[in-house]
């Protein structure tokens, strides 16, 4: 009897140490293929950052969809200019004083145009897919609009991914314990997004390591 219940105390450490291990080697292989993740789906929202500022400089507005904003990716240009300082005569000074008296001015010089494709995308297409989630069938939420700050209509937009969609796959006691992240380190909240509806801002909610969250 004693023998048997080593036995069955064995099998029980045994079974305890093989579900403890695979809940910590779970949570590790979860992480990591987390990041990977989450880091495509930052680089297609850096792109969706990088035209919507762009579309904003020249029409003072951010673009409403995703066709408004390739259309506009695809046709759109931006001038290059140059701005030099030079002397020139200050006339109503010289009628003044009867002297000669100079002024400094800035003028801006046109050098020509860029298409806007190939200064923010070193001249690919992948804007075009930008609005795809990588990995999934599914598209980035993405809205444009004003709010009022100072009474002042200020335009706002923002892109957005649900965890839930990157993670559709992995278990979901995972899943629900990273929408609850709060670090400096993580993701915060529920989604992947950048820019914002509700405040001022075009920045992403992503780390410094997975890439630069501000425009």
């Amino acid at each position: 009897m004693k023998i048997v219940i080593q036995l069955v105390l064995w099998v029980v450490i045994g079974v305890l140490g093989y579900l403890l291990f695979d809940a910590v080697y779970g949570e590790v292989k979860f992480n990591d293929l987390k990041v990977v993740r989450y880091q495509k789906a930052v680089d297609k929202l850096i792109d969706i950052q990088k035209g919507q500022m762009a579309y904003k400089q020249l029409n003072g507005k951010f673009a409403n969809n995703f066709d408004e904003l390739v259309k506009f990716i695809d046709t759109a240009e931006f001038t290059l200019t140059e701005r030099r300082d030079t002397l020139v005569l200050d006339e109503e000074a010289t009628r003044r004083y009867r002297v000669d008296q100079m002024k400094e001015i800035t003028i801006i010089d046109t050098l020509g145009y860029k298409s806007i494709a190939d200064s923010l995308y070193q001249g690919t297409d992948r804007y075009k897919t930008m609005m795809n989630v990588p990995g999934t069938d599914e598209k980035f939420e993405m809205e444009a609009g004003t709010i009022l700050k100072s009474d002042v209509p200020i335009p706002v937009f923002e892109a957005k991914v649900s965890k839930d969609v990157l993670l559709a796959d992995q278990p979901k006691d995972y899943v629900t314990k990273e929408k609850q992240v709060l670090s400096v380190d993580g993701v915060n909240g529920a989604y992947l997004s950048v820019g914002s509806m509700t405040k001022v801002s075009t920045a992403g909610n992503w780390p410094q390591s997975y890439g630069d969250n501000d425009e």
